[in-house]
């Protein structure tokens, strides 16, 4: 995955197994943010028009269904309010969940967008940064497919880079400081990226996104 390319829209069909990168149709609406590569759009419901508030920061999250079982397509099937509670003993408590994220990262670095980044996600549930209040407001929620003992992987640290410089491009108020973890927001409640998160390797690829900025995790 090359990174520092050329932003060009794309878009992967999401029926069948084998589908084919192409431009995006300029015929459907365009997507706010742009990437190098192709990603696959999923338009979930779990979603509230537009934003309260201007965007000016990123909260990252970890999830995997079940949990420590990756590839399963349960993630998607969550954000898309199609997840059968039946299919696993760990998913009835998720049963009539409505939760979502801009973006989920899969383990071969894959990136997958639910809902546009001018509209606010519901990723954050309750949540504070610096005294405000409701982090969904004015945030973009990003996925990285794990769990708290497995190491992300290499594709997944180069996707992330390559979102995260067209989020900080595209919302220049998202300064290096302000690219957080969801235990950051709900200390006490959430866990998530979790341990095996680098979060020096954050660091060193938003200095790389922002050279003259040297404020950092």
């Amino acid at each position: 995955m090359a990174l520092g390319s050329a932003a060009v829209c794309y878009t992967l069909s999401t029926v069948g197994s084998a589908s084919k990168a192409q431009v995006y149709d300029d015929r459907k609406p365009m997507p706010t943010l742009c990437l190098p590569v192709p990603v696959r759009y999923w338009s979930s419901p779990h979603f509230s028009p537009g934003r309260r508030c201007p965007v000016d920061m990123v909260v990252i999250h970890a999830i995997s269904l079940p949990p420590g079982v990756f590839a399963t397509g349960h993630i998607v099937e969550l954000f898309m309010g199609k997840l059968d509670a039946r299919a696993h003993p760990s998913f009835a408590e998720l049963k009539g969940l409505r939760v979502s994220a801009h973006f989920l990262i899969e383990r071969d670095g894959s990136i997958n967008q639910f809902v546009d980044t001018e509209d606010t996600a519901w990723h954050a549930g309750v949540s504070e940064f610096q005294g405000r209040q409701g982090c969904n407001d004015f945030s973009v929620g990003v996925e990285l497919e794990g769990d708290q003992q497995t190491p992300f992987a290499e594709p997944q640290y180069q996707a992330l880079e390559l979102l995260l410089r067209a989020l900080m491009e595209t919302y220049p108020a998202i300064t290096p400081d302000r690219v957080v973890g969801h235990s950051h927001v709900a200390p006490g409640r959430k866990w998530d990226p979790g341990p095996k998160f680098d979060w020096g390797r954050l660091a060193r690829m938003l200095r790389r996104i922002r050279p003259a900025t040297r404020e950092g995790i």
